[in-house]
């Protein structure tokens, strides 16, 4: 959708009666609580089957919940479809794009055919993808930020030989030191079937434990990243930046539950090895997230990385960063130097409405402010100073 697209669709809106919408997944009822609290409507797009959680627990009725329309579709990826998309203007609709919204959507139509604005970086999310040509390594590297050592991108370039020896060469130098093996899943691919190696040995002996049990398949294991372990405090730094100020907020601080490591890792070490020496391999799924703050001194750390990120991303990827990302990694101090090493970057907003609940945005705001409610602030700051365009892609 190019701007004179979006110029088109808004000059049909009614600007007074904006509805903010989303995909019934990962961060919708954010967003809807925070659109509700600005004074928006909101519109969710729910797949069949799994939809009670919009249209049933938390839908908007006498004094309690915050979802209000609701539209049904056989598939996710049928947003794009004419009928919905043609109901979604109808109601004046802004679109908050999350990762629900790309991992079952295809790239191309909604960069192309998808004619409702979205506030954020349209074409943003799919650099997250490590097959994408300015994807997120490149350009955390370009802005400077640390990140782990690579040994092998995961583009599918590198072929065992070399991977054989790359591996060899980093064991001998590091004596043992561990590498994170990010791998897809073989049901879902999506999601990523993690796993740490600390040998060559170790390496092939885990990855076809894997294959064997039909978690993974020897074509993802080939298109896998591996990357450097980086032993440190995990925490992801979520940023809000506004365009209409120029301004970069630290929202907040998480960092993710995943099954079925933070059981494994509460078992006692005798219990663990026994696991392990029948051939259990913790998974590292995302479940969840949970609030952390950290100590004042890396707070103009964190920020320096932030607006790193941002200056890139206006220089490489214009318009740049519009509103919510985060960059997630960990707090090191190998050298006795603290240090932000990170490891993902999510170029939407993330999916922990526990960032609330850490200071920051109090700080700035007086009281603490969600995703959901920041997103809506600008757009309604945006559409009463006619700026809209500013925000929207």
């Amino acid at each position: 959708m190019k701007k004179k697209d979006i110029e088109a669709v808004l000059k049909k809106y009614d600007l007074k009666n904006l509805t903010i919408g989303v995909l019934g997944g990962h961060s919708a009822l954010d967003v809807y609580h925070g659109a509700m609290k600005l004074g928006f409507d909101n519109v969710v797009v729910c797949q069949k089957g799994r939809e009670k959680t919009y249209t049933k627990y938390f839908r908007r009725g006498k004094n309690k919940g915050c979802v209000g329309n609701v539209i049904l579709v056989d598939k996710f990826e049928d947003i794009v479809k004419p009928v919905v998309q043609k109901e979604l203007r109808k109601l004046n609709t802004i679109f908050i794009h999350n990762r629900y919204f790309w991992v079952y959507c295809d790239f191309k139509k909604i960069e192309k055919d998808f004619m409702v604005p979205i506030f954020g970086l349209r074409s943003g999310v799919k650099l997250e993808e490590r097959d994408q040509p300015l994807n997120q390594y490149h350009l955390l590297q370009k802005a400077g930020i640390r990140i782990p050592k690579i040994i092998r991108e995961g583009n599918g370039k590198m072929k065992d030989a070399e991977l054989a020896k790359a591996l060899e060469i980093h064991f001998k130098k590091n004596n043992g030191g561990p590498l994170m093996v990010k791998v897809s899943e073989a049901m879902r691919g999506y999601e990523r079937a993690f796993f740490i190696a600390t040998s060559v040995k170790n390496f092939h002996k885990q990855a076809e434990k894997l294959i064997k049990k039909g978690r993974i398949t020897k074509e993802s294991l080939d298109n896998s990243v591996i990357e450097e372990f980086v032993v440190g405090a995990p925490i992801n730094l979520n940023f809000f930046y506004s365009p209409l100020s120029g301004g970069l907020e630290l929202m907040g601080t998480d960092t993710r539950r995943q099954t079925d490591l933070d059981g494994f890792l509460r078992l006692s070490f005798v219990a663990q090895k026994r696991l392990l020496s029948h051939g259990f391999v913790p998974k590292m799924i995302e479940t969840g997230h949970y609030a952390v703050t950290m100590k004042e001194s890396l707070l103009e750390k964190a920020y320096e990385i932030g607006e790193k990120f941002v200056k890139v991303m206006k220089k490489e990827v214009p318009p740049g960063i519009i509103g919510p990302f985060a960059l997630q990694g960990a707090v090191a101090a190998g050298d006795g130097k603290e240090e932000f090493v990170i490891f993902d970057v999510s170029m939407r907003i993330p999916g922990s409405p526990g960032v609330k609940y850490t200071p920051y945005s109090g700080y700035l705001y007086g009281e603490s402010v969600s995703y959901g409610e920041r997103i809506a602030m600008e757009i309604k700051e945006a559409a009463e100073k006619g700026k809209l365009k500013e925000i929207l892609t």
